[in-house]
């Protein structure tokens, strides 16, 4: 795989290893990043921003189902920055390694990652639409590490 410039939030810092044995292939963070920068699609990108979702900005409208899935894999919390218009942008607090897989489709936004409220499945997962796609992009990520379906 041809490796990316990682220009996420934390990157430098994120050498957080996986909680759950399962995913004993994924070194860190940045591993992971690589390989759902291959996985982002369209389909995964929150409806509300769809139209401006491109190859070019891979990361727009994945927040919430990728910090989710990186919990999943590494542990820890999820937090939200609140943004205009009431949505919450997700990131990662996994110790204290704080770090937002997600933070280029911002581009030059300085965005603050303390003092955030810690957001939860059963508040983001209660639309359909967001667990679907959280559920889409984890199934994908298991194919793409050969874990059986029976696993997920």
């Amino acid at each position: 795989m041809a490796e990316r410039t990682r220009g996420f939030y934390g990157a430098a810092r994120a050498d957080v290893p996986p909680a759950d044995k399962r995913f004993s292939m994924i070194k860190d963070p940045r591993e992971l990043y690589d390989i759902l920068c291959e996985l982002w699609c369209e389909y995964t990108c929150a409806p509300r921003l769809r139209e401006g979702w491109s190859c070019d900005n891979v990361t727009l409208g994945q927040c919430s189902i990728t910090a989710f899935l990186v919990q999943d894999i590494f542990g820890g919390k999820v937090y939200g920055i609140l943004r205009s218009g009431g949505n919450y942008h997700c990131y990662n607090v996994v110790g204290d390694c704080v770090f937002d897989l997600t933070s280029e489709q911002f581009g030059d936004e300085v965005l603050c990652y303390e003092g955030n409220p810690e957001q939860t499945r059963e508040v983001h997962f209660a639309k359909t639409e967001k667990r679907e796609r959280y559920e889409y992009l984890r199934r994908a990520l298991f194919e793409r590490l050969g874990i059986p379906e029976s696993n997920i």
